[in-house]
């Protein structure tokens, strides 16, 4: 009897172990910075609940999660074109080139204070004295609003009001949430969709407008490649486009 309590309890281990190995071999892991974080994440909860297949989607600055993606990362996205292609140039043996394609565009704008206590309606607002602007000088805004300033020439007068710039958006983030002086950041649409409770959005006249892509690849990991293909077939697709557009993209 004691024998056949054995075989059971080993046989029941075995098949626990099997279902956890299986788990973790079906996840499709999935790594890129803190911009599109929320979208990606609202994709995998549609998908997984659609499918089956578990996406587990980590993003940030890539410091925090370049070592976990060496080791199993299914796809690399980017918060803005050359973000993904600095990422090629920095790990050219981690990304299959041939699979980079782009999602959804995202435009900038200029996000203030709840309530728009100093009025700011209009680029030119932020040359005014005494306006107080945060910037975020990487991670998918480099030179942003410099690209949107030249085009009316007013490149000067807005550097001259940046109080503090900042390496990636989570540090930008923080800063405005510690330090209410400031008064305006040009940013993405997409970020007031994360921090509605501190900020709103003052639009860029069309012209005014500037875009990011948001590009998306494979590695060259081949171990779950069957099921990252599917999850990048559910971000192109029509539901996959929708909850882009939710979290502020176009």
């Amino acid at each position: 009897m004691k024998s056949l309590f054995k075989k059971l309890a080993l046989s029941v281990t075995l098949f626990t172990i099997s279902i956890t190995v299986n788990a973790q071999t079906d996840t499709v892991y999935v790594y890129g910075p803190g911009g599109p974080l929320s979208a990606m994440k609202a994709c995998a909860a549609q998908f997984t609940a659609t499918t089956k297949i578990p996406v587990k989607v980590i993003g940030g600055p890539e410091s925090k999660w370049l070592a976990s993606a060496e080791k199993n990362a299914d796809i690399i996205y980017g918060g803005a074109e050359y973000m993904l292609t600095q990422f090629i140039q920095a790990h050219p043996k981690m990304v299959n080139q041939a699979t980079r394609m782009a999602l959804y565009q995202r435009r900038a704008a200029i996000l203030v204070r709840p309530g728009n206590p100093k009025n700011i309606t209009s680029l030119k607002d932020l040359t005014r004295q005494g306006i107080k602007i945060l910037d975020v000088n990487g991670a998918g805004q480099l030179g942003l609003w410099e690209d949107i300033a030249g085009r009316e020439n007013l490149i000067a007068p807005i550097q001259k009001n940046i109080a503090q710039s900042f390496a990636n958006t989570a540090l930008g983030i923080d800063g405005w949430k510690a330090d209410s002086s400031f008064d305006a950041w040009i940013t993405y649409v997409s970020w007031h969709e994360n921090l509605k409770d501190i900020t709103e959005v003052v639009e860029f006249p069309v012209l005014l407008r500037v875009y990011r892509g948001t590009p998306i690849a494979l590695t060259q990991n081949k171990k779950n490649t069957a099921n990252a293909q599917k999850f990048v077939g559910f971000l192109k697709s029509a539901s996959g486009h929708k909850i882009f557009q939710k979290w502020g993209w176009e």
